[in-house]
């Protein structure tokens, strides 16, 4: 199992592409606060996220509390970020890691992007442009990471495998 985390995310939209693809992926959703938006059962209903209940969410009040909940995640994390020195292709992910995602306007705080320097990592693009969109970028590290582990769980095939006599 992944742990995706998004720090302070701000979006709503994004939030919820990305909880779709740890639905589809068994993959665990951690919520670093402040939110930009409700997550509670009455505005996850109304905003039609009829998956919502297939994916695994915790809050956090900020990145030391997710740190004291997990001490885990300090040994096998990544963070994802435009300034990385090194591209994702270079990361070795591990069943269990932690994948971390910065808010859309900001990105994850500098003070924790140096304390994980080696482990800051970030999808190839051209210079002029600022970065791809949040849930993109999710979905491209989910599936590389889940791609290293064999896609375990998932099912590799859809209903055209099965061909007719």
């Amino acid at each position: 199992m992944l742990h995706i985390v998004l720090v302070e995310p701000e979006i709503p939209q994004n939030c919820g592409n990305i909880a779709r693809t740890c639905a589809a992926t068994g993959s665990r959703l951690h919520l670093v606060k402040p939110l930009g938006f409700d997550i509670s059962d009455r505005a996850v209903k109304r905003a039609g996220l009829d998956y919502w209940h297939l994916v695994e969410v915790s809050t956090y009040e900020n990145l030391a509390n997710l740190f004291e909940q997990h001490p885990e995640a300090a040994a096998d994390c990544w963070l994802a970020t435009t300034k990385a020195p090194q591209d994702y292709c270079e990361a070795e992910f591990h069943d269990g890691c932690w994948l971390f995602f910065g808010k859309e306007t900001a990105g994850l705080p500098e003070d924790f992007r140096l304390a994980h320097y080696e482990r800051c990592i970030r999808l190839p693009m051209r210079a002029e442009a600022r970065s791809l969109n949040l849930s993109n970028s999710v979905a491209i590290l989910t599936y590389e990471a889940l791609k290293q582990l064999g896609f375990p769980g998932l099912k590799g095939t859809g209903e055209m495998a099965e061909q007719p006599d």
